[in-house]
């Protein structure tokens, strides 16, 4: 396993769509096990394969130690809304509130090719969404609350 580099802000390809895993080989294998050490190394919660610098539909993440890994993740319904601080490896130093849901459900792949549907509220939902949104183009900073002062 290796640690990768995460791609910052300004860098354009965090604003490009991913594209859908079609080979479940050793390939993308050891990108998930790269991008679950870069995720730990920094301190983490969620890593998209884009943020490493791969336009592959690629997720990993750790909530409260549990793992997860989604692969071609789509949404397939929400309830609920929080809005809480959020924050990103590829935007440092930057914590804003963004509303999220606060239940989602999601279809995805293991790294075997096997679907799967996995339900996650508040951090996780958070986490599911955030990770999504990067697979879109999208960071947390367009969806950020804006400040009001008085």
């Amino acid at each position: 396993m290796a640690i990768r580099n995460v791609v910052q802000v300004g860098d354009e390809i965090l604003r490009k769509k991913s594209k859908e895993v079609k080979e479940f080989d050793e390939k993308l294998w050891i990108l998930l096990d790269d991008m679950k050490e870069t995720m730990i190394k920094n301190d983490g919660c969620g890593l998209a394969a884009v943020q490493v610098g791969i336009l592959k539909r690629a997720i990993v993440i750790d909530v409260n130690h549990m793992y997860i890994e989604l692969i071609n993740p789509i949404i397939i319904s929400s309830s609920g809304e929080l809005c809480e601080k959020e924050g990103c490896l590829s935007c440092k130093g930057q914590i804003g509130y963004v509303k999220r849901p606060q239940e989602v459900t999601v279809k995805a792949f293991d790294r075997y090719g096997n679907e799967f549907v996995i339900t996650g509220e508040n951090l996780l939902a958070k986490a599911f969404c955030h990770e999504i949104d990067h697979l879109e183009g999208v960071l947390f900073i367009d969806k950020m609350e804006k400040v009001k002062r008085k």
